[in-house]
């Protein structure tokens, strides 16, 4: 059972967070030095904020479940 559940939040956290194409193309322009707003203040609003914080949730589910399953 937690295979399963661990499968579908790996599948959904690879998504989402191919889903974040803004901040990628961001920090790909890290080492050709095209971006000058990289590092400003900015802050994530509607959609973005959203995304970013079902990776958070995503991220840490998938780290429980994968202790768990190790532990077990």
């Amino acid at each position: 059972m937690l295979e399963t559940i661990l499968l579908i939040v790996s599948v959904l956290l690879i998504v989402i967070v191919l889903l974040q194409s803004r901040k990628a193309s961001s920090a790909g322009n890290v080492l050709t030095g095209g971006n000058e707003a990289l590092f400003q203040n900015m802050k994530e609003r509607g959609t973005e904020l959203f995304i970013s914080r079902l990776t958070l949730i995503l991220g840490i589910l998938f780290f429980l479940i994968s202790f768990i399953l190790f532990i077990k």
